[in-house]
């Protein structure tokens, strides 16, 4: 499935004429397996619901990175606009081979985003280090679920989803 929402970042500071590269990745917040706990009879009470740990997580998903489809580009494009990472899909599926991130459901993450330098010298490899930078938004920490247990945030995805017309409450001439 695709992130929701969306990851997207304003980029500025970046060599016009420069090549980069932007991808992201996930890593685990912390070694905890989570449930969300609701009162009785109130499945959909969002100001009610919490999350618990339900134990020590599972074992770690295999690790990849997700580069953006524009990559690589100059600066100048990097910054003219807002970056989407609106291709970026998520599977809890471990089995996946088509490279999607893979996720354990009911566990926290933090997205990291990654700008690299396309370093033109011969000996690039040298300069690893300094030709990339991680940016971390502590906001964007999530919870992998495979399905929100808040009516809310459904009716919020199925309206921002282009993918879910057949969802909407609305007139077919519309």
């Amino acid at each position: 499935r695709r992130m929701f929402p969306t990851f997207q970042v304003k980029i500025f500071g970046m060599d016009p004429m420069a090549d980069y590269m932007l991808l992201m990745d996930f890593v685990p917040v912390d070694d905890k397996r989570y449930r969300q706990v609701t009162p009785r009879g109130a499945r959909y009470a969002f100001h009610s619901s919490s999350w618990l740990v339900a134990g020590k997580a599972d074992p770690a998903t295999p690790g990849r990175v997700h580069y953006h489809p524009d990559s690589p580009a100059k600066g100048a494009q990097w910054m003219k606009q807002i970056v989407s990472f609106d291709k970026l899909k998520l599977t809890n599926n471990l089995l996946d081979d088509n490279g999607h991130i893979i996720l354990n459901s009911m566990h926290r993450y933090q997205p990291r985003f990654h700008v690299v330098y396309v370093d033109p010298r011969k000996d690039s490899e040298k300069y690893a280090e300094e030709n990339f930078k991680t940016f971390v938004f502590e906001e964007t920490r999530f919870t992998a679920v495979t399905a929100y247990q808040n009516h809310r945030i459904t009716q919020l995805k199925i309206a921002s989803n282009p993918f879910a017309k057949g969802f909407r409450d609305c007139d077919p001439e519309d």
